[in-house]
C-alpha cells in the first residue's frame, strides 16, 4: 500500500494544523489527499462501485454501507448527522500495544480518546475514480504511521485493508486488536433498524462457521408480530486474511480489556448482542517495515454462499484475490466513464477528475447504453412482454426473424416496414440503459434509493428508474455521448406526459408511477412540478436539432404518442382562484382502471385510452401545444405563470409560493420553447397539421385572449385589465381540460394550419415578452417569483425578494442581447447574492429571521382595531390571543397558519361571540397575516438554513448560471458580436467556473473539491455528495471548454472557448474506452490536451494552421477550417468507427 505514497510523517513543509489538499499517487493509483483533515468541520462522502454496492461515509470515519438499497445493509442506515457521531460505535476500530526497549503503550489511531495524549497528525485520501477512501495517522512519538481504506469487490463485498508502517528508526513489536464493529445480520430493514434497534439486538446472534475464523452474523428467525415462523436464511458474513493464526472476536466485550494490557481470548458464539468482527496477532517490525491485512465483509449470503466462500478463503491466494477482483472493479468503473465520454487529458488535473466524477454520476442518475447502439432482440421482447404484452405477442413472427443484435437504426427501419403504431411507438422509446438508479443518500432521507443492476440470480439486467426531473436533465448530457439515442429520449417523454399538459412523479424502465394520496405521511402529497415540462423537453429537442437538423419535422404529423393517464383533475379556474393551494382532485376510479388495465397488459396500460378503450394517440405537434397552452392558460400579465398545481418548480424549498405565487422563471423557459417551436414550423414545409379538436379549440381561445388584450403587450396592466385576460386565459385552460379528462370527448380531430400555430405563437410571444421586460429590477436583476393578490378589483403583483433562479431563468430565454446578458451578470455579482466568502451565489439574500420573543406580537393598535380581540382579552379568554406579564399580545401558539385561526374563529360563532366574530373575524385573519407575513412567505427556503435555504449556495444552480453563460458568449462569438462584450462574458465564466470550486483548498470547499456536492450553507463546507443534478450542467459546459461546438449536424471547434491553461506543458498519455470496450492509450505532446467525442478521441493541438486531420482507419485526411463535413460529423455521432480519430489544431499564436 506504500508504493508512491507521499506520508505525513515525510511532509516538514506542511505547517502542523494547516488544512492541505493536492493530487498523490498510492500504489500506481492516483488519489487526492486532505492534510489534517481533523482539522475541518466533518464531511460526508460518496464511496462508488461498478457494481450495486452503496457506502457512505463521514471523514470521522463513521458509515453505513449495504447493496442494492437501504433495507440491505451491513452498517445501520441512519441520516448523515448520526453518521458524522457514530465513528466510535460503528465502523472501523484499531487498537495497537506497542512495545519498544521493554514499554508498552496504547496508541488507538482515529479516535477522541486520546485526544492531546500523542503528536500526531492525520490525513485523508479519496480514489479519483471515488471507489476507495484511506485515512492515515502518524505517530510521531511511536514512529509509526496506521492506515486503513474502505473498497469494493463484485466476487467479495467490502474490503477493508489496513496498515502498520515502522517509520522510526529502531525495531519494535506490535499486537494489534483491528476489525469492524455494530454490523449488522442480514435481513433488518432500515425502518425496523431505527425504530426496533433494541428488539433487533435481542435477536442477534453472531457466530463462526464451523471451525474457521469466518464470522456469520445472523438473525435467530426474522421479527414478526404473528403467530407464524419467520426463519432467517441469509447472513451476512466477515474474515480477515493476512494476519496469520490472529485470535477472532466477535463483540467488542474485550476491547476494554486489551485496553488495559490484559490477555483476550477467541470467540465464536456471541447472542443478543450487536456483532463484531475483530483480529488480533502480535509481530514485530524492523525499521522501515510494514505490515497490512484484510478484513473482508459482505452481505445477504445463503448457506450455499458461504459454503463456497469457507473453501475459497481456506484456498491458498486468497488476498491476492480479493485484491485483484477490487482493481478489476476500479477498471470496470473507468470503462463505464469512458463510455460517457468522462475520460479526459489536460494540464488542469482538478478539472480532469471532477470531470471523471461528473460523468459518472450522471450515468449513475440516467444510466448508460450497455452496447452502444446494439439492440438485443431477447431484452427488446422482454420489454414488450412487460410493457404491452399483446404487442409482443402479435409480433412475435417479427421478433423472431431479427438477429440477436442489431443496431439502434437497423431496427427502426425493419419497425417502419411492419406497419404496427404500438410496436413503432415502444421500439422507437426503448432504451437499452444499465448502471441507472434511483437516488438517494442518508443526507437526503426523503429519497429511497434502489440500484438494481442484477435479477434474483445475480444476472445483469437493463433497467433505469428515476424522478422525472432528474432522469430526463441527466439524458440530456447523455445525449452529447449518444446522440442517436435523443429520439428514444423524446418519445419516452412525450409518451410518458399527461394529457393536461404535465408528467408523472417517476419514470421507469417500463412506464412511469404517480404518487397516491397518504393520509398516514405529512409529506406524502400529490400534484405537478410546474417548470419540468417546459425546459427539460426543451432542451432534449434541441440537442436532437442540432445533431440531425430536420429531424423532428416527421413527428409533427404522425400520430404515435401516448398520454400517461395520471387521475389527477385540476380543477375549473374559479375553483383555483377560490382556493389555489387545493386544486387538484385524485381520481380513485381513474386510478383504478389504469392499474387494472396495467395488470392485463403492461405498463401500456396507465396510458389514457379513448372512448372506445383504445389507446388515445397524438403528434409531436399536439404534444407541443399541449405544454404550451397548459401554461400559458395560467399566464399573469407582469407576473409571470401562476402556481397551482400544488407543487413547486425545480427549487421545492419555495413550497409555500404553490397557490399565489407566479413564476417569472417558468415564464422565461416558455419564451425559449415557443421561440423553438416557432423555428421548427418555420422550417417545416408544412401548412397544416391535423390535432384533436379540444387542443385546437384551446389554441385558438388562448390566442384570441391575447388578442383581445393586444394593448397589454405594450404596456403595464392595471389589476382590472390584469384579471380580465387571467380570466379569458383560465377559461380556456378550464375548457380544454374539461374535454381531455371525458373519455367520451377524447379522439375527435381536426386541422390547424401551420400561420395560425405561428400567429398564437407570436401573440403569446408577444405578452411574455413585455412581462419578462416588466420584470426588470431597478438594479439591474429581474425578478423569480412574484405574489398575484385576487380581490374584487382585479390581480395585483406583489414582488418578491431577488433570486438567483430568476438571473439564469431570463439569461436563458434568448430576449437579451450580448451586452444586456454582460450588464445583468455584473449587476448579480454587485448584488446580495454573491457571496465574497465562497466566490459564488446564494439562491436568494441572507437575512436574520426574528428571534422567538421578536415573533407573535400583537400591536397595541392592532388589538384595538379588533372588538373581538379586545372582548377576548377582556374577558380572559386565550383561544385566540393571550397577554403576557409585560402586556404583550401574542396568537394562540396553535395557529400554525391562518387555517387553523380560522377553525377557532368558526368555532367561536357558537358561543356569545357570534356576533363579534361575523362582524370582525375577517379583521383577525388580516391581522395575523400582518403579524406573519404568510403572503410572502416563501416556504421551507425562508425557513430553513441547509439545502435551498438562507444563505446557502446549490450548486446545481451555480453550474445552470455558468451554462447560460456558456451560451450567451458562444451566441455572441457567432453573431459577430464586439469583442469587448465577449471578454467580459468570459471574464464572468471564468469567476462562476472559478467559485464552483475544483481549485479552491479543501478548507474553503469543505471536503475533496474534485467531488460535486449539492449544496453549502453559510456556517460549514459542502453537504449532500454526489448525486446532484450539477453534473449534468457542468458535462455540457465542459463539452465547451475543449471547444466542442454541434450545429446544423455537424462538429466544429471554437478556439475562443477553449481553456488555454489547459494545454500541456510536458508529454502525457490519454487512456480512453474504444467502441469494442477496449482501453487505449493516445500519446500527447507538450502543448496538446485530449478528450473523447461520442468515444472517438479528439487531440486539440494549439498551434498549427487551422485544420482537423481525420483518422479513418489506417488513412488520414486533412480538412481545412475547424467544422467537420456532415459525412463525418454523422460518422462519429453513429459511433460506427469510420472515424477514428481527430487531430484538431487550433491556429492559435504560442
Amino acid at each position: 500500500m506504500t508504493d508512491g505514497l507521499a506520508t505525513t510523517a515525510d511532509e516538514a513543509s506542511t505547517p502542523s494544523g494547516v488544512v492541505d489538499g493536492r493530487l498523490v499517487d498510492l500504489a500506481g493509483e492516483r488519489y487526492y489527499r486532505i492534510g489534517h483533515y481533523d482539522h475541518m468541520d466533518p464531511f460526508f462522502m460518496s464511496v462508488v462501485s461498478d457494481s450495486d454496492h452503496w457506502m457512505f461515509l463521514s471523514s470521522t470515519g463513521g458509515l453505513t454501507a449495504g447493496r442494492r438499497e437501504p433495507d440491505n445493509a451491513l452498517f445501520p442506515y441512519y441520516t448523515d448527522d448520526r453518521i458524522h457521531d457514530a465513528s466510535e460505535t460503528t465502523g472501523s476500530i484499531s487498537l495497537v500495544r506497542v512495545t519498544r526497549d521493554g514499554q508498552t503503550t496504547l496508541w488507538e489511531p482515529f479516535t477522541t480518546r486520546q485526544e492531546g495524549l500523542y503528536r500526531t497528525e492525520r490525513a485523508l485520501y479519496k480514489s479519483v475514480y471515488g471507489n476507495r477512501v484511506l485515512f492515515e495517522e502518524t505517530n510521531h512519538d511511536l514512529g509509526l504511521v496506521f492506515r486503513y481504506s474502505w473498497s469494493n469487490s463484485e466476487a467479495y463485498g467490502f474490503v477493508r485493508q489496513s496498515e502498520v508502517l515502522n517509520v522510526s528508526g529502531s525495531a519494535v513489536s506490535i499486537e494489534i486488536l483491528d476489525g469492524i464493529r455494530n454490523v449488522l445480520p442480514s435481513g433488518v430493514s432500515r425502518r425496523f433498524q431505527l425504530e426496533f434497534s433494541t428488539l433487533v439486538d435481542g435477536y442477534k446472534r453472531t457466530e463462526t462457521a464451523e471451525g474457521t475464523r469466518l464470522a456469520l452474523f445472523r438473525l435467530s428467525s426474522i421479527p414478526v408480530d404473528t403467530a407464524e415462523p419467520s426463519e432467517a436464511l441469509r447472513v451476512n458474513v466477515a474474515w480477515a486474511t493476512g494476519l496469520d493464526s490472529a485470535t477472532v472476536l466477535l463483540s467488542e466485550i474485550q476491547c476494554d480489556a486489551f485496553r488495559s494490557g490484559a490477555g483476550i481470548t477467541a470467540e465464536t458464539d456471541i447472542r443478543g448482542r450487536r456483532g463484531a468482527y475483530l483480529v488480533s496477532r502480535s509481530f514485530p517490525l524492523a525499521a522501515g517495515e510494514a505490515a497490512d491485512w484484510l478484513v473482508v465483509a459482505e452481505v445477504e449470503q445463503d448457506a450455499s454462499r458461504v459454503r463456497s466462500l469457507m473453501l475459497d478463503v481456506a484456498t491458498p491466494g486468497i488476498k491476492d484475490r480479493v485484491l485483484a477482483d477490487v482493481a478489476s472493479g476500479t477498471e470496470r468503473l473507468v470503462r463505464i466513464v469512458g463510455k460517457t465520454d468522462g475520460l479526459q487529458a489536460t494540464a488542469d488535473e482538478p478539472s480532469v477528475w471532477r470531470h471523471f466524477a461528473n460523468a459518472l454520476f450522471n450515468a449513475m442518475r440516467g444510466g448508460i447504453p450497455d452496447h452502444g447502439y446494439l439492440i438485443s432482440r431477447d431484452d427488446l421482447r422482454a420489454y414488450l412482454a412487460k410493457t404491452n404484452a399483446p404487442v409482443g405477442a402479435r409480433q412475435a413472427a417479427f421478433l423472431d426473424a431479427l438477429p440477436p443484435s442489431l443496431l439502434r437504426h437497423d431496427l427502426m427501419a425493419s419497425v417502419a416496414e411492419a406497419g404496427d403504431l404500438d410496436l413503432e411507438r415502444l421500439a422507437a422509446e426503448y432504451l437499452p440503459l444499465s448502471f441507472s438508479r434511483r437516488h438517494g443518500d442518508p443526507s437526503r432521507p426523503w429519497n429511497s434509493f434502489s440500484i438494481r443492476l442484477k435479477d434474483d440470480q445475480g444476472q445483469p439486467i437493463l433497467n433505469y428508474q428515476g424522478n422525472w426531473r432528474d432522469i430526463f436533465q441527466n439524458w440530456e448530457a447523455l445525449a452529447l455521448s449518444y446522440p442517436d439515442f435523443v429520439e428514444a429520449m423524446l418519445f419516452k417523454f412525450a409518451d410518458s406526459s399527461t394529457i393536461d399538459g404535465y408528467n408523472p412523479y417517476r419514470v421507469l424502465r417500463e412506464g412511469y408511477e404517480w404518487e397516491v394520496l397518504d393520509l398516514k405521511d405529512d409529506w406524502a402529497n400529490i400534484g405537478y412540478w410546474g417548470d419540468h415540462q417546459v425546459i427539460y423537453l426543451l432542451r432534449l429537442l434541441e440537442v436532437a436539432d442540432r445533431h440531425r437538423p430536420g429531424s423532428l419535422v416527421p413527428l409533427l404529423t404522425r400520430r404515435v404518442f401516448t398520454f400517461a393517464d395520471v387521475p389527477y383533475r385540476i380543477r375549473p379556474y374559479e375553483d383555483l382562484l377560490r382556493d389555489p393551494r387545493d386544486t387538484i382532485d385524485f381520481d380513485q376510479a381513474v386510478h383504478d382502471a389504469a392499474m387494472e388495465r396495467a395488470g392485463r397488459i403492461g405498463s401500456d396500460g396507465k396510458a389514457v385510452v379513448d372512448g372506445e378503450g383504445a389507446l388515445l394517440r397524438a403528434n409531436l405537434t399536439e404534444k407541443l401545444l399541449i405544454v404550451a397552452v397548459s401554461k400559458l392558460s395560467d399566464f399573469v400579465p407582469g407576473g409571470g405563470i401562476w402556481m397551482n398545481t400544488q407543487r413547486p418548480e425545480w427549487n421545492d424549498a419555495n413550497n409555500a409560493l404553490v397557490g399565489n405565487g407566479v413564476s417569472m422563471v417558468t415564464l422565461c423557459y416558455l419564451r425559449r420553447y415557443l421561440a423553438f417551436m416557432d423555428e421548427q414550423f418555420a422550417a417545416s414545409g408544412l401548412d397544416e397539421v391535423e390535432i384533436s379538436a379540444p387542443v385546437a379549440e384551446s389554441v385558438r381561445a388562448v390566442a384570441a385572449a391575447f388578442d383581445d388584450h393586444a394593448e397589454l403587450a405594450e404596456k403595464d396592466a392595471s389589476d382590472r385589465d390584469r384579471k380580465a385576460l387571467l380570466d379569458r386565459l383560465g377559461s380556456a385552460g378550464t375548457v380544454y381540460r374539461a374535454s381531455a379528462y371525458d373519455p367520451a370527448a377524447r379522439g375527435a380531430s381536426t386541422t390547424a394550419s401551420v400561420s395560425e400555430i405561428r400567429g398564437f405563437i407570436a401573440s403569446a410571444l408577444r405578452h411574455v415578452d413585455n412581462t419578462i421586460a416588466s420584470n426588470r429590477r431597478d438594479d439591474g436583476l429581474y425578478h423569480s417569483y412574484n405574489i398575484m393578490l385576487v380581490s374584487a378589483g382585479g390581480v395585483a403583483v406583489k414582488r418578491l425578494n431577488e433570486m438567483l433562479e430568476g438571473q439564469v431563468a431570463v439569461l436563458s430565454c434568448g430576449l437579451l442581447g450580448a451586452g444586456e446578458v454582460a450588464d445583468l451578470l455584473d449587476a448579480l455579482r454587485a448584488s446580495d447574492l454573491y457571496r465574497a466568502d465562497q466566490n459564488s451565489y446564494i439562491l436568494y439574500p441572507d437575512r436574520e429571521l426574528p428571534h422567538f420573543l421578536e415573533k407573535n406580537l400583537v400591536s397595541a393598535a392592532e388589538v384595538a382595531s379588533s372588538g373581538l380581540l379586545t372582548a377576548m382579552l377582556d374577558r380572559g379568554d386565550t383561544r385566540i390571543v393571550s397577554k403576557d406579564i409585560d402586556g404583550g399580545v401574542h396568537f394562540n401558539p396553535a395557529f400554525r397558519n391562518a387555517a387553523f385561526l380560522g377553525e377557532a374563529l368558526a368555532a367561536l360563532g357558537e358561543d356569545d361571540y357570534g356576533s363579534l366574530v361575523a362582524d370582525g373575524g375577517a379583521r383577525v385573519l388580516d391581522i395575523y397575516e400582518e403579524v406573519f407575513q404568510h403572503a410572502s412567505f416563501t416556504g421551507r427556503s425562508g425557513a430553513f438554513y441547509k439545502y435551498e435555504g438562507l444563505g446557502s449556495i446549490y450548486w446545481h444552480m451555480v453550474s445552470k448560471l455558468l451554462l447560460a453563460v456558456d451560451e450567451a458568449r458562444l451566441g455572441a462569438i457567432h453573431a459577430g458580436v464586439g469583442g469587448d462584450v465577449v471578454e467580459r462574458l468570459d471574464r464572468h465564466y471564468d469567476q462562476i467556473r472559478a467559485g464552483i470550486g475544483v481549485h479552491k483548498s479543501p478548507a474553503e470547499y469543505g471536503a475533496v473539491p474534485t467531488d460535486p456536492y449539492s449544496h453549502t450553507p453559510s456556517f460549514s463546507g459542502v453537504q449532500q455528495p454526489g448525486m446532484t443534478g450539477q453534473v449534468k450542467e457542468d458535462l455540457i459546459t465542459r463539452a465547451s471548454e475543449m471547444g466542442v461546438v454541434v450545429e446544423g449536424g455537424t462538429v466544429r471547434f471554437e478556439p475562443r472557448i477553449v481553456r488555454m491553461q489547459e494545454f500541456l506543458d510536458a508529454p502525457a498519455t490519454l487512456t480512453y474506452v474504444r467502441l469494442d470496450g477496449e482501453l487505449e492509450d493516445v500519446a500527447l505532446d507538450a502543448g496538446t490536451m485530449g478528450f473523447t467525442l461520442c468515444q472517438v478521441p479528439v487531440v486539440l493541438h494549439g498551434g498549427g494552421t487551422a485544420g482537423i486531420v481525420v483518422t479513418r482507419g489506417d488513412e488520414t485526411a486533412h480538412v481545412g477550417g475547424l467544422a467537420l463535413n456532415l459525412e463525418d460529423s454523422a460518422a462519429v455521432f453513429q459511433r460506427s468507427g469510420r472515424v477514428s480519430r481527430l487531430d484538431v489544431f487550433l491556429g492559435l499564436a504560442d
